[in-house]
């Protein structure tokens, strides 16, 4: 008897335990996750905006910096950290480029 009782004072912090791991830690690691894969797929020609809220394009990528073309010849260097989302990637652009030149192409 005095066994179940100890057992059964350690089962609401067991389950608290629980609630907050599923509530707080799980979603906040599979945000790091999704954070940390869209900074190591950077690339050059990537359209991205900073934490501050600097809009820009890559020109260029070290493992800790990224620099940014944010106006006619001017680039301004931030650390990799500092990208806060990636708007359009240099793939899609240029996708989207060799589309609108088929649709020209097409309509002469």
């Amino acid at each position: 008897m005095p066994m179940q009782q100890g057992i059964g004072q350690f089962v609401p912090i067991i389950i608290m335990i629980v609630i907050f791991y599923f509530l707080l830690i799980r979603p906040q690691q599979k945000r790091a996750k999704q954070r940390n894969a869209m900074l190591s797929a950077l690339k050059k020609g990537d359209k991205v905006v900073t934490i501050g809220g600097m809009h820009g394009t890559i020109q260029d990528l070290t493992d800790d910096t990224v620099t940014l073309r944010v106006a006619h010849n001017v680039n301004v260097t931030f650390d990799r950290g500092a990208i806060n989302s990636v708007q359009s990637s240099a793939a899609a652009t240029s996708a989207g480029d060799a589309d609108k030149a088929e649709k020209e192409g097409a309509k002469s």
